[in-house]
């Protein structure tokens, strides 16, 4: 027994008890019907309509004999094939032929099915429905199963096209022979496929005439861990056996939105063979459902029987109380056909207002031009130009324990709505296939159903296709230092601002920190002390030498250029202050100015003093030469000539390229380092080769009076110290420059100290040394004696 049909004969019924109760459309006519069941051999279906339209068992075409029934159109479904077998025959005639199976695109062609009206909204937005769905859950590896045929290959062409542009992906595709009978007697041999594919999600798109075959074996197969995404003409309550689990418990079905029919549940509660004597087909429902005795000559109910019995007792996977989308199609179509001779039986009336007959006299093929004006429920036009734009009810397959068969509504999709709006569900409602069910301790937990060919890069990864193989498979690989991904499944990762540094997990920028060389870390700490301590180290110096100014000590070896040089070298122990703290282009500019023009100072007064020695004890020229050099104090003038050439040097460096402030962001990861740029490198390295080159004149200089008689020479200080100086700036260049950020602002503050320090301990520590230790030959008798010795 096909229940399912059934279904659409109560329908049929419904609908017209229902017109004939309406006294405000054709209120004195009467609707009847005639109701067939064809085989499915063409030839028979031929046969059958011809019977019907002629009225004879032999019929001869072209002559209508049974003239007390007259027909105004034929319901036809839900087989296409069926349809249009009936349509070629009827369309000879001109008979309205109405079908309430899905829609389909050749029955629409006007220049072959010109008397044809299809009520099944069309397809149009099924495909953009199941796209969302497979986007909702993150189902990027899906198979589909849909018939051999032109309805299957417009929507395979029509669903791929969706499914690339959102990168969802076939797993498989499977064309299906549109014969029923192919699966009747053997086994598919590409199930195998279905089975062992990962994709845990499939399509199945088609019509139970063409696939039912198909469903069978599946229902036989016990996957339950596969969900099943069909269109609405699966009637799965149909497949029912003797075991609990059902392989199709949890899918999901796609059906054309319409009005619930309260009414037609409640028609159906009152079906029952006693109310419709003739129907031949109730008492065997009755007799195998109710156990109801059943008379062998006429097939009709004794009278010991059940008095409440009705079809609402029987499983759902038998018989549903709710309107299904056929049976609806079913209702508009025989209101779409009492419209159509309402509105003739009305004109007739205002034609013949004063003839007595009434009697409506009409040829089925005038209701054509009514039929494609009439607009039914839910704003559906019969004109075959006219598209639905149909909305969809989901719902969700309940069938566990088996027979429940339960077709729960959990969502909708609306393609006239926001894109972001479209699909709604109710996913606490929704059941899924037992596989992705699992049992803990007070509850019931349902994990959605995972299909993909990769598992999802999380962040911090980025996804790498793989040769050959579809774009949903992938590798996922870590992204490149300092490059971030933040989202699921990125295809590339991004590459953090200047300014920020990719975290361990490379999935979030973090703003580097300002790095350079401050007053608060240790480093800078012990420059400032160093720094601070030898400045005023230096100045005690100074004050003793200002105290013990008229000791021969201090008057040996000009205490003015020693003046000179101890101020100088207060301002060269004090230049390493300007690299620490965050600096700015003036504090860039001074660190070399005035570090420049400090040690010029210094170098130019020790050049002054070994001059000085030279020109006193080692000269050769004339007399006069020799006094006028002495007493116009010559050497004096080699300070202020050697800053003027300094200074012309940095006039150059700062009118050319002067130094100025740049951040490093990529030297130390996680930091931007401030530093002092030097602008001119060229200009830089003049300055410092100019500075060695003093000091190493001053070297030569004290060398070659290292061994002069005097009693408190320091020449060989003089060149000792220049000789330490210029060996920790020769040393300072290579380490300078391999180095990066504040390490290389401290080697240069440190190189200051160093080479400042050389020059303070290798002149003056002696001295004072002298002055607090052997105060005795800081006197005017010890240098007599030692020079009455050396005169001897």
């Amino acid at each position: 027994y096909n229940f399912r049909n059934y279904e659409f004969f109560l329908a049929l019924v419904f609908a017209v008890e229902e017109i004939n109760r309406n006294p405000h459309l054709l209120s004195n006519l009467s609707l009847g019907f005639d109701f067939y069941n064809l085989p499915y051999n063409e030839k028979q279906i031929l046969i059958y309509m011809a019977i019907w339209l002629m009225g004879q068992i032999n019929p001869f075409l072209n002559y209508y004999c049974e003239k007390e029934k007259k027909s105004a159109a034929v319901l036809t479904g839900t087989s296409w094939t069926t349809s249009a077998h009936i349509g070629t025959f009827l369309q000879l005639y001109k008979f309205p032929q109405l079908t309430f199976g899905p829609f389909d695109s050749i029955l629409s062609d006007q220049t072959q099915f010109s008397s044809i009206y299809q009520m099944a909204p069309k397809d149009t937005f099924l495909p953009l429905a199941i796209v969302s769905l497979m986007l909702h859950f993150h189902w990027t590896w899906v198979g589909l199963i849909l018939p051999d045929d032109h309805r299957g290959t417009q929507m395979l062409s029509v669903l791929r096209e969706m499914m690339d542009s959102s990168r969802i992906c076939l797993a498989f595709v499977e064309m299906i022979s549109a014969t029923w009978t192919s699966f009747s007697n053997k086994f598919w041999k590409n199930m195998g496929k279905i089975q062992e594919s990962l994709a845990n999600v499939i399509i199945i798109y088609g019509n139970t005439d063409s696939l039912q075959g198909l469903m069978r074996n599946l229902g036989q197969q016990f996957l339950t861990q596969k969900v099943w995404i069909m269109n609405s003409q699966w009637d799965m309550t149909n497949h029912a056996d003797y075991f609990m689990i059902d392989t199709f418990h949890g899918s999901l079905i796609f059906e054309h939105h319409h009005k619930e029919m309260v009414e037609f549940t409640n028609f159906i509660r009152k079906v029952n063979p006693y109310k419709y004597p003739d129907d031949n087909y109730l008492p065997k429902l009755w007799f195998l459902f109710f156990k109801c005795p059943l008379s062998e000559l006429d097939c009709q109910l004794l009278d010991m029987c059940q008095p409440n019995a009705s079809l609402e007792f029987l499983p759902r996977h038998i018989f549903n109380l709710a309107m299904s989308e056929e049976s609806y199609s079913i209702y508009k179509a025989v209101y779409a056909v009492a419209h159509s001779l309402h509105e003739l039986n009305v004109q007739q009336v205002q034609l013949q207002q004063n003839v007595d007959d009434k009697t409506m006299s009409f040829f089925p093929w005038q209701l054509h031009h009514v039929l494609r004006k009439i607009n039914v429920e839910h704003n559906t036009n019969l004109d075959w130009k006219e598209e639905s734009d149909a909305e969809y009810d989901i719902f969700n397959f309940w069938n566990f324990p088996k027979g429940l068969g339960l077709k729960v509504k959990v969502g909708t999709f609306s393609p006239n709505t926001l894109q972001h709006q479209q699909l709604s569900l109710h996913e606490q409602m929704m059941q899924w296939p037992k596989a992705f069910s699992e049992t803990v301790p007070g509850k019931l937990w349902l994990d959605i159903p995972h299909s993909v060919c990769s598992e999802s890069c999380g962040p911090g990864f980025r996804k790498a296709a793989i040769e050959g193989k579809a774009v949903c498979c992938y590798d996922c690989i870590p992204c490149p230092d300092n490059e971030i991904s933040n989202e699921t499944d990125a295809d590339q990762c991004v590459k953090c601002p200047e300014n920020y540094f990719a975290n361990e997990e490379k999935n979030y920028c973090l703003q580097k920190a300002v790095s350079f060389l401050s007053y608060e870390e240790s480093l800078g700490m012990i420059l400032t002390s160093i720094s601070l301590c030898f400045s005023a180290l230096t100045a005690m110096v100074l004050a003793v030498f200002v105290k013990y100014k008229d000791t021969p000590i201090v008057k040996a070896n000009n205490k003015t250029l020693s003046y000179i040089l101890l101020l100088t070298l207060i301002t060269c122990f004090l230049c390493p202050l300007l690299f620490i703290g965050h600096p700015n282009n003036i504090t860039c500019i001074l660190q070399q100015t005035i570090l420049g023009g400090a040690f010029t100072v210094a170098l130019s007064t020790a050049l002054a003093k070994a001059i000085t020695v030279v020109i006193a004890f080692r000269v050769t020229f004339p007399g006069r030469m020799v006094r006028w050099l002495i007493v116009s104090r010559a050497p004096n003038f080699i300070i202020p000539i050697c800053f003027l050439v300094l200074l012309v040097l940095c006039g150059i460096w700062l009118g050319s390229s002067p130094p100025f402030i740049e951040k490093d962001a990529h030297s130390d990861y996680g930091h931007i380092i401030i530093v002092c740029n030097m602008g001119s490198a060229i200009a830089f390295h003049c300055v410092l080769g100019y500075l060695c080159s003093l000091a190493l004149g001053s070297y030569i200089m004290a060398f070659l009076s290292r061994n002069l008689p005097d009693t408190f020479n320091e020449a060989k200080f003089l060149s000792f110290s220049m000789l330490v100086f210029f060996c920790v700036w020769i040393t300072f260049l290579p380490v300078y420059h391999s180095t990066k950020g504040k390490v290389m602002a401290a080697m240069e503050a440190f190189t200051i100290l160093a080479s400042s320090a050389a020059i303070l301990g290798f002149i003056f520590a002696p001295k004072c040394y002298i002055i607090f230790f052997q105060p005795d030959k800081n006197s005017l008798d010890y240098m007599r004696k030692v020079e009455g010795i050396i005169l001897k």
